[in-house]
């Protein structure tokens, strides 16, 4: 068995790992990047106009043959960890009779922000995985293990062949609500596997043991409480264990819950795969604010179906500025018009729910800055969604692996210092032979 990482030995995003035998080629995650050569955000608008073969000559696209649409016969099969876009996000490229392996949640979250953003990703040809069960592609076996991770469906992968056996970790921490994820798998996990593609998000950041979904809603809990004014919330409206966090604490403090339209649709599709609270006659205590923007290109595009779905859930931005005290509402940048057309809301308080990273694009600047202009008190409350040191020890302590390899991490150099087992440094499109 071989494998190259294409993408991710000197980098976090942009995860690409290529497997293959004699008889059988699959490749795992196809991402777009967060960064640049240079370490400056990634920007495709840069690269839109280029040709699929300009793009890999730059080294955008991975180069991978049977791959690309113009390819004469294809990979065996595309495994997607998870829908954050920095592992599926060049999916597009992808010749369309590839057949792809992903959970089935990932596969609604992927279609959803194709309808919500610009960004698509159609996957046409498709199976569904499940936690722990394995399946085959040609020669090659792969077990899925579930992972807790701020993507709501994120899975790592025993990638096996001949009795040859690597893991690959994906994305994943063990502090988030699918914490008893993780505890399963440290006591079920696979031993003894020859690499172990182990992620190292954090590993630059050196960091203790990060804060738990649970302790992010106490503080919340908190300022709901101590406060008169409305409380904007600036997070991911793919966060799942972000968004229940928010609603849990605005349940125990009386608080309304107010969320847009995409994040409403969103927590209603995955509803059916797990018990989440959303827009229903269940869940009275959450409303549903439409953004002007939003809901003009949903319209555009013929899609008011998905408009017309929470309509008996509308909350005006009149009965959000006569009730202001009671409001606990998630905002983004796109949300700025709407902002200005709620009255009585100045002086409350902006909880930024993100990496603090993104606090460096101008977008999110100046979205900070109009809200400071109206006297908003900021405030950072967040947790990664990746594993600390410690939940990275406890993983590699799990698996016994013969050999640790760095991914998604800009500081694998420093992976020796950290674990107990030997490390191997490969550079991006480096070929390993087990």
């Amino acid at each position: 068995m071989h494998f190259k990482i294409h993408r991710g030995t000197q980098e976090i995003g942009g995860s690409c790992v290529e497997v293959w035998t004699e008889n059988t080629r699959i490749v795992i995650d196809i991402g777009m990047p967060l960064v640049e050569k240079d370490g400056s955000e990634f920007d495709f608008n840069k690269y839109k106009d280029l040709l699929v073969n300009e793009l890999i000559t730059k080294g955008i696209l991975p180069d991978i043959q049977g791959f690309y649409a113009d390819s004469n016969e294809i990979i065996d099969g595309m495994i997607i960890s998870h829908p954050h876009i920095d592992h599926y996000g060049f999916s597009s490229f992808l010749h369309p009779e590839i057949q792809y392996f992903l959970g089935e949640a990932t596969h609604k979250i992927i279609e959803l922000t194709g309808v919500f953003t610009p960004q698509q990703n159609p996957i046409k040809n498709y199976t569904y995985f499940d936690k722990s069960k394995p399946f085959i592609i040609g020669d090659i076996k792969v077990t899925p293990f579930w992972m807790d991770h701020s993507a709501f469906d994120a899975y790592a992968f025993l990638i096996e062949s001949n009795g040859n056996s690597i893991f690959y970790s994906g994305d994943f921490r063990g502090h988030g609500r699918k914490h008893k994820a993780f505890k399963w798998f440290i006591h079920n996990a696979p031993i003894n596997v020859d690499y172990l593609l182990l992620e190292g998000t954090q590993i630059e950041r050196n960091t203790k043991k990060d804060k738990s979904e649970s302790e992010i809603e106490k503080e919340l809990v908190n300022i709901f409480s101590s406060n008169d004014e409305i409380n904007l919330i600036y997070t991911s409206g793919q966060n799942i264990d972000r968004l229940v966090s928010i609603y849990r604490a605005c349940k125990r403090t009386g608080k309304l819950f107010v969320i847009d339209v995409y994040t409403a649709t969103v927590l209603k599709r995955l509803s059916e795969f797990a018990s989440l609270p959303f827009p229903s006659k269940d869940f009275n205590d959450i409303k549903v604010i439409f953004p002007f923007f939003l809901c003009k290109r949903l319209a555009d595009e013929n899609n008011e179906k998905l408009l017309y779905q929470f309509r008996s859930h509308k909350i005006t931005k009149e009965e959000i500025s006569n009730n202001k005290k009671n409001i606990v509402m998630t905002v983004r940048p796109s949300m700025k018009f709407d902002l200005k057309h709620i009255q009585n809301i100045d002086g409350g308080n902006l909880i930024y729910s993100l990496w603090e990273g993104y606090l460096q694009k101008e977008y999110t600047a100046k979205f900070i800055d109009y809200l400071k202009c109206r006297r908003f008190n900021i405030l950072k409350i967040h947790t990664s969604g990746h594993a600390d040191i410690e939940s990275l020890n406890q993983m590699a302590d799990a698996i016994k692996p013969k050999c640790i390899i760095p991914i998604h991490t800009f500081r694998g150099n420093e992976y020796k210092h950290h674990f107990n087992f030997p490390v191997l440094e490969v550079k991006d499109g480096e070929e390993v032979v087990i």
